[in-house]
Formats: structure tokens, sequence, C-alpha cells
């Protein structure tokens, strides 16, 4: 219910055939499959776990879905990547500290990660409260879940030129 209510919010910002997705501690890789299933053509996922990456790179192959499975730890590959994303999701684990959660929003945008326009999405308990971090735009609640959206608008600084 929370991932259809998920890809019911993203639907109405993008047309999803256009986007660069980047699926952070992907698991099994079930948002990189809801990506590709509705047309995205270039989408990164990123575990730690090899067996996670070798389940998605499997499922890709069958499927012949446009998944690039990368065994990293998140954080390194936040800090090495040079690719800017239309749309990046994270789901840590819910169990990690505050901090945590923290550290990977600003870590994404100190690393220019998103795209002008784009949207990162990290999924959280209840507990975690993201609302207080720059370009946090909005949330949305399903049950035990919650879904923090963060947005990078072009900047009113071209029409004071």
């Amino acid at each position: 219910m929370s991932k259809e209510a998920l890809f019911n919010v993203l639907g109405n910002h993008f047309n999803f055939d256009e986007l660069k997705i980047l699926d952070l501690f992907s698991g099994t890789g079930n948002i990189s499959y809801e990506f590709a299933s509705r047309g995205s053509g270039n989408i990164t996922s990123v575990d730690a776990d090899f067996g996670c990456v070798k389940f998605i790179r499997q499922t890709a192959a069958e499927f012949d879905f446009p998944i690039a499975a990368i065994k990293s730890d998140v954080f390194q590959y936040i800090e090495k990547c040079k690719v800017q994303y239309d749309i990046i999701f994270a789901d840590p684990p819910y169990g990690l500290d505050q901090s945590v959660f923290e550290k990977i929003v600003l870590a994404l945008f100190k690393n220019e990660l998103l795209e002008q326009n784009g949207m990162m999405i990290i999924e959280h308990s209840k507990h975690t409260k993201l609302n207080h971090l720059a370009h946090f735009s909005f949330h949305k609640s399903y049950g035990g879940s919650i879904f923090s959206f963060f947005e990078l608008h072009a900047e009113a600084e071209n029409e004071s030129e």
C-alpha cells in the first residue's frame, strides 16, 4: 500500500521514462523494479550486501530491466559518485540512529547528486524526524512508515540577473 501511494505521488511530478533513478539501500530491489516497470530506463541500485546485489542483477536480467546493481557502502558511493539523478530513493534500516538518516540527506545534497527540480525520498519510521533539514518539502505517513520528500528547485537567482 505504501509503495503504491509513493508512486502515485511521484507520478504526479514526473514522467518516469525520462528519469535517472538512484536506489540506495536497495535490498532486494523492489523500488528499482517498480521504476523499471513504469518505464524508467536508467536505474542504479546500491547495496552493501553481495547477496542482494546478485539477486537484483539476476532479476533485472530475467525481466530485461535497465538496472545497474552496485555493491558498495552507500556513503562511499555518495562520496565517489559524479552522476546526478532525477529521483533518489533511500531506505536505510529503520534501527539506525537519527544522525545517520540526517547524514544521508546532507551527503546527497553536499555532493550535488540531485538534479535541479529533482526529488529525494527517504523512508523511515515515525521516530525519525527529518523536516528540519534543508530542502525538506513534505512527508507522507503510511502505517509505521514515513516517506520524507526533499526537493531541489531551480534557484530564483536567474530571475534577479
